[in-house]
């Protein structure tokens, strides 16, 4: 049994417990990066690939008969062709839950630094401001609790739940967003227009599909409360940039936070990428990246492909 993993790279692979992988399967290579016009080559051979964000499209998925199974080093799973693996007969499975703790921790540390102008007061502080102030501190950018705030979660997974929990300890009202466009709201959900319209934060964590490509566009930013803020740990392509880009400049929003954007990485440029927008902040998609929850999440491929050889399968994607 031969496997390959085409961006071993792209985790923390100096210092993590990776001893599960090799001996789960005999034939086991591992690549640090793999670029496109090497995948193919590659997985040559391979019953089992594994991939991050390595692009496995309906083409390079024919050029491989030996392939029976794609395991995504990842909860997304935009980057392989789902449809095209299901017709050659090849099983996709995902990691699921292992980066809960970190993301969630990750969207606080952006609401708290938007709310908290976390991000103003370092840079003044670092330029000299402080040390030029006639009072003990200066108040130049406005602070807000988080306090009685409405929360408004888009995505109700074990990511959502989490942030739920996170936001009811700060003392946060939250609005459980129903799916866009629905007539009859299940229970315990709330409309998607009016999440939108009553939240004081809202922050997304659906997966990106077809019907999720630009949830949230101009429409959607303009019936937000001109005091709120956006926080997408999701994917890119959730939020319409472009929109987002003017919807802070013309001050529709009061700021936002994102960990994606729809290229990564942003090679060719980004409206959001910006440095005249000052009340946004933007990370490279680390949301996920504690060490723990890389560790979690080799610790859980293990398992998938011990499922797999068992002659089950787990965390099977549709």
């Amino acid at each position: 049994m031969k496997a390959v993993f085409l961006d071993f790279d792209t985790y923390y692979p100096r210092g993590l417990d990776v001893s599960g992988l090799e001996v789960a399967v005999d034939d086991f290579v591992f690549h640090g990066f793999s670029a496109p016009e090497d995948v193919v080559e590659r997985i040559a051979g391979a019953e089992i690939v594994l991939t991050n964000k390595v692009v496995l499209s309906a083409e390079i998925i024919a050029q491989a008969p030996d392939l029976k199974l794609i395991v995504a080093g990842a909860t997304g799973y935009n980057n392989i062709d789902v449809a095209a693996a299901r017709g050659a007969g090849v099983s996709v499975c995902n990691v699921r839950g292992y980066s809960t703790p970190a993301v969630s921790q990750h969207v606080f540390m952006l609401i708290l630094a938007l709310r908290s102008q976390i991000m103003a007061y370092h840079a003044d502080v670092k330029a000299g401001r402080w040390q030029e102030s006639r009072d003990f501190c200066f108040l130049d950018y406005p602070i807000h609790e988080l306090a009685g705030q409405t929360l408004g979660i888009v995505g109700y997974g074990n990511l959502g739940r989490s942030v739920e929990a996170l936001a009811k300890t700060f003392g946060m009202e939250v609005l459980l967003a129903d799916h866009k466009g629905l007539r009859e709201v299940r229970g315990g959900r709330t409309p998607f227009d009016e999440v939108i319209a009553r939240a004081d934060v809202l922050t997304l964590h659906c997966p990106l599909t077809p019907e999720t490509i630009d949830l949230i566009g101009a429409q959607e930013l303009k019936a937000m409360k001109n005091s709120a803020l956006l926080i997408n740990t999701a994917r890119g392509g959730v939020v319409n940039e472009e929109a987002l880009a003017s919807a802070l400049k013309d001050g529709e929003i009061a700021g936002a936070g994102v960990d994606v954007l729809s290229q990564e990485p942003p090679s060719d440029g980004n409206s959001l990428l910006d440095p005249d927008i000052l009340n946004l902040i933007v990370t490279p998609h680390v949301a996920w990246a504690s060490r723990q929850a890389c560790q979690r999440l080799f610790d859980q491929v293990v398992e998938v492909l011990e499922a797999y050889k068992s002659g089950a399968l787990m965390n099977v994607v549709n």
